[in-house]
């Protein structure tokens, strides 16, 4: 199949289009860094998904994977309307298999970045609108919301030990996923899932039920 994803130079993005590739599919990737997969089956675009004018023409994309973002740093422009303006671009259209939005556990905890969370509370939203409009090519959409997750734009908290042991209070697993893990609910999401769709699935390590009941003993 014909994969598009975007934010394809590191992290999520990046372990997301090698295991596509490693499992035989044509990749395109969009990311305004170079490229650092190594594939004859990949074709990377180095572009920002704001510059509209310059994205690549791509044809009969079967699966869409908007992941390209980023905290604090025009989250509205680049987490949603350019993840809405791709979307409308690519995945739009009657040879669509599968669309997933990376969106954040924080889309629905709301405890971070305020532009941030309400850039991925927007793609929640967006993923149901998105669902129903390619429900009639039997296609499904989904968002994938990690939680925590060991990539270099959360280098900053992985290496500070007291932000970190404060972290892993308040994740009941006492861990953070990998890239990896994330890649393969993604590759799960548009491959073998068929009929789920419309759905924001929450993958945090439990951090989201941690009540931090506290009573007297």
């Amino acid at each position: 199949m014909r994969i598009l994803i975007t934010g394809t130079s590191q992290g999520i993005g990046k372990a997301i289009a090698e295991l596509f590739l490693k499992n035989g599919h044509e990749v395109f990737g969009i990311d305004r860094n170079e490229s650092t997969v190594s594939c004859g089956n990949y074709t990377h675009y180095r572009v920002d998904i704001r510059d509209y004018e310059n994205l690549p023409e791509l044809n009969d994309i079967n699966i869409l994977i908007n992941n390209a973002g980023t905290q604090n740093e025009e989250d509205i422009d680049i987490n949603l309307k350019a993840l809405i303006h791709i979307t409308e671009k690519y995945g739009i259209q009657e040879k669509i298999k599968s669309i997933l939005n990376i969106g954040s556990a924080s889309g629905h905890t709301g405890s971070e970045f305020p532009e941030y969370c309400a850039s991925k509370g927007g793609v929640m939203a967006y993923t149901k609108n998105v669902a129903m409009r390619v429900a009639p090519f039997g296609a499904t959409c989904n968002s994938l919301d990690p939680g925590g997750v060991l990539t270099p734009l959360n280098a900053c908290v992985i290496e500070d030990k007291e932000l970190w042991s404060k972290i892993m209070d308040e994740t009941p697993l006492k861990r953070w996923a990998t890239s990896e893990e994330i890649a393969e609910w993604a590759y799960f999401l548009t491959v073998t899932n068929g009929f789920c769709t419309g759905q924001s699935i929450l993958v945090d390590g439990g951090e989201a039920i941690n009540y931090n009941f506290i009573w007297k003993e």
